[in-house]
This record gives C-alpha cells, structure tokens and sequence, in this order.
C-alpha cells in the first residue's frame, strides 16, 4: 500500500525516463508527450543544459534566504527575462508556482492602493476562469466545480463575463463591440465597488479550452482599467513563455498589463517556479511604504539558475517562433483528419495550446450528457494508444461541451507534431463512433 496522498489510481503506470517529447514507464511503454503534462513542459524532457545549471548553481549554493542575500545568479536571470517581458521596467519576485504567483500579484495589487492613499481590496475575474487553488487564487477562479468544496471560505472576488460564450456555439463569430460591451461591464463593476485588480488570461486555458478573445478585446479592457485606476493582471500562467506563439500572450495584443503572473513554462517542468511580475511604477510605489509578503522559498537560487537556462535554450533555438509554425501545422491536421466526425465542434487555440470541442450536435453545439464522461474516455483511449493528452473543463464547467487540449514541447519536431494530430483525431473518432 502506498503512503503518498496521490493524484493519480494506484493501478496508474510508473514514469520511468522521458527525453524531449517522449516519456517511458517502466513498462518500457512509450507515450507521446502531446501535453507537456499540465501545459508545462516547453523546452523538451531531460535538456543536459538545464541539469547542468541546476547543478553547478546547487553545488555552489542551493538556498539562501532572499530576505538576508542578493544573488548574481537571480540578478543575472532577471535582466535576461526583463528583455522579453511586456511590462515596463519590470520587477521580477520569484515564488514556486503558479498559485503563489497570483496570491503575489494580488497582494502587490493591494499594496499598491494602500501606498497611493486609496482603500481599494476587491478582485474582479471573469466567469469560467482559472488562476489557481490556494485560497485566494481559488476566490479569483470561475469555476464552480473546484469551488463548491470551500465555498464558505470564498466570496470576496467578483465575476464579470467572459469574451468566448458565444464561441462555443457559434466558434466562427465575432459579435460587433464585443470589446466595448466587455469594457462596459467593467466600468459598472469598477464604479460601484472598491475594486484593485481585475485578472484574466490574455487565451483561455484548459478551463475554456484555448478559446481566443476578438482582437477588440483586450484593447478594450486595458483601457477601462486605466480609465478607473485599476491594475491590470494577466494570467500568463499557461500563456506565457511561447506557448501561444509570442512570448507572451499579451503579446498578441501589444498590451501592456501593470502586473503579469506566470509559472509552467518558466522553468519548463524542471523546477518549481512562479513569477509575479510588477510594472516599475507599481513597483515603485509599493516600495515607498513596503511590501509586507513573502515565502521560505522565493528567490530561489536554483530556480533561478532553472529559468535562466530555459530561457537561453529558447533564444538559441528560436523557440516562440518554433511554437508559432508547429500550432499552425497542429491546427491544420486535426482540421483534416477531424473533417468527416461532426461531432468536433471547434478546433482553436494559438500557437501551441490547441483546444478541440467536442459537441453531441453539430448543428447547435449541444453538449454530450456529462454521464458519457466523452473527455475521460478519449484521454483514455489516446492513453493506451500511447498518447498523452490533457483535460479541459468546457466553457462554463463544462455546460458547453467536453474539451481536449493539446501542448506539446515547443521543441516538438514536425514528425511527432503529425503522429500527435494523427493519434488524437483517432482517440476521438472511436469514443463518438462508440456513443
């Protein structure tokens, strides 16, 4: 019997070795990586140079405490990143995911208004949204499954609309003004409440399945935050580090958030590390009064040496613009070998996070019954085949339809690309044809 409090049935197969896309369990199966885990691996398994700088950093020394030590290597991994990020004189504080990350960003939010004089503390998300499962990220979150357990708990943060409800049912539309109509429901939330921060992911993750807002969108948004004096967040958690094919996601829009979290691809798998990232005028505002925040382990050394590798891997190899060409060519082959299964509602997505629709009537996008668990039975069936795939939610908690997505390695070659589109039209096809 086992000990560890897992995630996973105990009858689950053993990882064994994993190298670039593909991993082994020790079975000796192989599986095709096509998810990078959770949407975390970018730069491929088991990079020598990665393991190296981990190493040579651990050997001269792993920890040391940010309160009492600046570090080269920190400083160093800084300034490389501070190159590609879309804020302005961005200050960068390292913590070990994801949900630190947005917890961070929360409480710069809040620092901030402090120090300027003003007692603002609400957060403002969107319906269907994702940014974590520590408490105050899991407030932050629109998802009603993961939050029905702690609800007592909950409640400080506010939902406003999300930009893709109309994507599920009519995924080639774009309605006109959706962007001001968004903005517009900003502001009423922005006047009637002391709000802080209003925090989104510039695509949609797994809990809407890479689903892209209008190009009037963010435009839009950005600007009704400036208008109230509200910073503005964004989740590149998932996004960012090349995934969608730009740096950042945001990138898509040249917008210019005033703080911006991001975890996954920052260290690629190979540590745990978060990233909240202010703006210099945040920065320097909070700094005029202090920032009462911090972990035992942020500002790790190792994990800067982690992320300052990776990055350098994804310079070398010209990794953004590798995730670019590959999601084209992704979305193209799902597209074709898809084409005859009518019940694909959308394929979508930029990039390298790719998100297929799964729908029980083509013409209206009805969902499957949630009984006929489509989305587990696919990832299952793509599972045996050798294919690791990842689960999205669907819009609205799944209402709308099952989600599979796709994020492979950036580093994914153009062969494994076509076996990854190639397995998972297969996985799909004989779970519908089943019923």
């Amino acid at each position: 019997m086992s000990h560890v409090f897992g995630r996973v049935a105990e009858d689950a197969p053993r990882i064994g070795s994993a190298l670039g896309t593909q991993m082994w369990d020790t079975a000796g199966k192989r599986y095709l990586d096509a998810a990078g885990g959770a949407i975390v691996v970018g730069v491929g398994h088991g990079e020598a140079a990665v393991l190296d700088a981990q190493s040579e950093q651990a050997h001269a020394v792993a920890y040391a405490h940010g309160s009492v030590f600046r570090a080269d290597v920190l400083e160093a991994y800084a300034d490389d990143l501070a190159a590609v990020l879309p804020l302005d004189d961005p200050k960068i504080f390292p913590v070990s995911g994801g949900s630190e990350a947005v917890e961070t960003a929360f409480k710069m939010a809040r620092a901030y208004h402090l120090a300027r004089g003003e007692d603002r503390h609400a957060i403002v998300s969107r319906v269907g949204s994702y940014h974590g499962n520590s408490r105050g990220a899991l407030d932050a979150s629109g998802r009603a499954s993961l939050r029905k357990p702690y609800l007592p708990w909950l409640g400080h943060a506010t939902q406003t609309s999300t930009p893709y409800e109309y994507r599920c049912a009519f995924p080639d539309t774009h309605p006109v003004g959706c962007g001001a109509r968004h903005a517009a429901a900003l502001a009423e939330l922005f006047e009637a409440q002391p709000v802080a921060a209003f925090i989104a992911e510039p695509i949609a993750g797994a809990a809407l399945g890479a689903c892209v807002p209008p190009d009037d969108y963010w435009p839009a948004v950005a600007e009704v935050c400036r208008r109230y004096g509200v910073l503005l967040i964004a989740d590149e958690v998932m996004t960012g580090f090349g995934r969608t094919g730009t740096w950042f996601g945001v990138d898509h829009w040249g917008v210019r958030p005033d703080i911006l979290v991001s975890a996954k691809g920052a260290a690629s798998g190979y540590w745990p590390l978060g990233l909240a990232v202010a703006s210099g005028r945040v920065h320097d505002t909070i700094a005029e009064t202090g920032f009462t925040h911090g972990f035992t382990y942020s500002h790790h050394l190792v994990g800067a040496a982690t992320g300052r590798a990776v990055l350098k891997i994804m310079h070398d190899r010209d990794l953004v613009t590798a995730s670019h060409k590959s999601g084209e060519l992704l979305r193209d082959t799902l597209h074709a070998g898809l084409a005859d299964c009518a019940h694909v509602g959308d394929i979508r997505g930029r990039g390298l996070l790719v998100g297929v629709e799964i729908v029980a009537d083509p013409d209206t996008k009805a969902p499957f019954d949630r009984a006929e668990k489509i989305t587990e039975r696919v990832l299952a069936a793509a599972r045996e085949a050798g294919l690791l795939l990842y689960a999205g939610t669907g819009c609205a908690d799944g209402v709308n339809g099952d989600l599979i997505l796709l994020g492979p390695p950036l580093t994914t070659t153009t062969a494994e690309i076509e076996e990854i589109a190639t397995g998972t039209a297969a996985a799909i096809v004989s779970v519908v044809s089943a019923g």
